[in-house]
């Protein structure tokens, strides 16, 4: 029997759990996401408009929510039936569809671009940081999701393994330290994301091997990004 969703955290709950076992169970479904990083990224050495990131974005979105449509209806109809072929058939040709079309806007969207030399990359880049810091998010999102589904620990937003939260924090706190290079603004935001960590320990939401963990991910994607995109030292001081 189904059960209602007891507050607005278990909805949450409930519809990350849909993604993270989408992302453990299904082989297609890890495809899509690493596929969906990996554009993500190449997407950092373009300056690309608003308008074609939209349509990236959409198009993500569009080949992922086939994918989990399709293995809901895989997951349901299991009993061989004509008509049960032709439902899980229909569902795997959406998927097919919807991956024509990613590879249709992959193609106008970047085949013009790939000429660039790497010090015209570079240069377009150290003009937008907070585009990095924006994908570096994002994959670090992805990331926790696909950890999580590797752990069967936890639910998405309650414990587990690794802290999305404290992934999130050291991410942001390594992207000020990356973007400022100031100690005073440095100390201030790594308080801020050392009270998240404490917060999910003190609730018993995660252990402290949780939230480091979470934590160390979430500084080397971005700094790995920073050093990979923007030509920045992963220690800072040492130009000095």
């Amino acid at each position: 029997m189904c059960l209602k969703n007891r507050n607005f955290l278990d909805s949450f709950n409930n519809a990350i759990n849909g993604v993270i076992y989408a992302v453990r169970t299904q082989k297609n479904m890890k495809v899509h996401c690493v596929a969906a990083i990996g554009i993500l990224i190449i997407s950092l050495f373009y300056d690309l408009p608003r308008s074609e990131l939209l349509i990236l974005f959409l198009t993500i979105t569009l080949v992922i929510f086939a994918e989990m449509i399709n293995t809901s209806i895989e997951t349901v109809v299991e009993e061989y039936h004509p008509r049960a072929k032709i439902v899980k058939d229909v569902a795997a040709g959406a998927v097919l569809v919807t991956t024509f079309n990613a590879l249709i806007v992959g193609y106008l969207i970047f085949f013009d671009k790939l000429e660039p030399t790497a010090t015209s990359i570079m240069n377009k880049l150290n003009n937008s940081p907070m585009h990095i810091v924006f994908i570096g998010l994002l994959v670090t999102l992805i990331t926790i999701v696909i950890l999580k589904a590797y752990f069967r620990t936890g639910t998405p937003l309650q414990g587990g393994m690794p802290s999305g939260h404290s992934a999130l924090a050291f991410s942001i706190l390594t992207a000020v330290w990356l973007l400022t290079k100031d100690i005073k603004i440095f100390t201030m935001a790594l308080i801020l994301s050392l009270m998240v960590v404490q917060s999910r320990i003190e609730a018993k939401i995660h252990s402290f091997i949780e939230v480091v963990i979470g934590a160390l991910v979430g500084i080397l994607i971005m700094l790995l990004l920073f050093q990979l995109l923007n030509n920045y030292s992963l220690i800072p001081f040492l130009n000095k």
